[in-house]
């Protein structure tokens, strides 16, 4: 059985357990804000505890045989305050590289939808940090969805597990090393969902990767393809699309 197809058998599990959340975690809380008595995260209110959860605490919680991931991953929980640096912000939640211990994460963080306004989820290969600085993003762009305010409980967290799933799954054809990580914004005017590649100049990947990610998500709607250099110059909405399908 394919890691794709393993994904997609446990995940009926995850779906019940999303209804069910029980939190056997104890986190650890890190990064700015960890000494703040009153600081809350609510990218793990399905989760009591803290904002970090190590290898050894999923361990725990999934004692079975586990089936490797090609890449390890890292899950990000970004929500900006007034006078703190955007990097001060970024915080690491948790890492994984099995299909189980993504599972484990999975039912135990917030989902997309239920995130506050202004919160990001990244969701990056280990050793990429999600900015655009990176040297594995800045020559880079990434393929973007948008989801209407008023189609977010609708369609938004489908879309974020879909791609998740089609991301760590290595089900963009031969092109995963080409994919750096996914991103999901909660914004007052509308939500967006973006998968990150390495490569802009590489148009026929990236173009292969996009008729995938359209296909996975089930998009009728033309999705467009914007490079990181342009999209860091200028407001997003400003932004001239280099690739459309």
């Amino acid at each position: 059985m394919s890691t794709a197809e393993v994904l997609e058998d446990q995940k009926d599990s995850a779906s019940f357990a999303h209804d069910n959340p029980q939190n056997d975690i104890e986190q650890q809380k890190s990064g700015a804000g960890s000494e703040d008595e009153n600081y809350e995260d609510p990218a793990i209110e399905a989760a009591p505890g803290n904002s970090t959860v190590d290898d050894n605490q999923l361990d725990s919680v999934i004692d079975i045989p586990k089936h490797k991931l090609q890449y390890r991953w890292v899950l990000w929980y970004c929500k900006p305050e007034r006078g703190a640096k955007w990097e001060d912000c970024m915080k690491e939640v948790i890492g994984f590289n099995t299909v189980e211990d993504f599972w484990a994460m999975y039912n135990h963080i917030q989902v997309a939808s239920g995130l506050s306004i202004g919160s990001d989820y990244y969701m990056f290969k280990e050793g990429i940090q999600p900015m655009w600085e990176d040297p594995q993003n800045c020559q880079g762009g990434r393929w973007l969805v948008t989801v209407e305010r008023n189609r977010r409980e609708a369609v938004l967290d489908n879309y974020w597990l879909e791609l998740l799933l089609a991301m760590i799954g290595e089900q963009f054809d031969d092109f995963g090393e080409f994919v750096s990580g996914a991103v999901v914004n909660i914004r007052q005017k509308g939500d967006k969902v973006s998968l990150w590649t390495r490569d802009a100049n590489r148009e026929d990947v990236n173009r292969r990767i996009g008729q995938v990610l359209k296909a996975k998500l089930n998009i009728q709607e033309m999705i467009t393809y914007e490079l990181h250099q342009d999209t860091k110059q200028k407001n997003s909405s400003m932004v001239k699309p280099h690739l459309r399908i």
